[in-house]
């Protein structure tokens, strides 16, 4: 199936959404709560979550563990389907402010910008991670080819 759907009350995610098509293996559409927040409320769920008292740009909640790279089966989890039947992966926080930020500091657009935030967090909640570099390269390659699917490539 390899469908997504990404639920989020301030922003449109919908083409980010089809562009991760293709990008994981699933029996079923996966769900993901995107939340755009403040500085203060990111600085505090930092801190909270992860003892690191400063702003960050993005975080991710995921609520499946050890999913890296395998095929996503409904009924392997059926806890966590949403109210439509799809399966939550999890959620993801992304500092507006941070990304407007960012999006100046590299020198690309906003939209860019918040749509690989939001890119990033959803390869974090398939199981990516960026600790090693072996690890790193793997899931900006992953970020990088979704973003070139919506013409949002790093030189924009």
């Amino acid at each position: 199936m390899n469908d997504i759907k990404i639920y989020c009350d301030d922003y449109n995610f919908a083409p980010l959404a089809k562009a991760f098509g293709g990008e994981f293996s699933s029996d079923c559409t996966l769900s993901v709560e995107i939340v755009t927040v403040d500085e203060q409320e990111i600085k505090r769920l930092n801190n909270e979550l992860r003892s690191v008292d400063s702003v960050t740009d993005v975080l991710s909640f995921p609520s499946l563990d050890g999913i890296f790279g395998k095929e996503l089966k409904k009924g392997d989890f059926p806890a966590d389907l949403d109210e439509e039947g799809n399966l939550f992966i999890g959620s993801i926080a992304i500092c507006l402010k941070r990304a407007e930020e960012q999006a100046e500091e590299y020198g690309h657009s906003v939209e860019r910008e918040i749509n690989y935030l939001a890119a990033h967090g959803i390869c974090h909640l398939l199981g990516y991670d960026h600790m090693v570099d072996e690890d790193k390269k793997v899931m900006r390659e992953k970020e990088e080819r979704v973003l070139a699917k919506l013409n949002l490539k790093r030189d924009i």
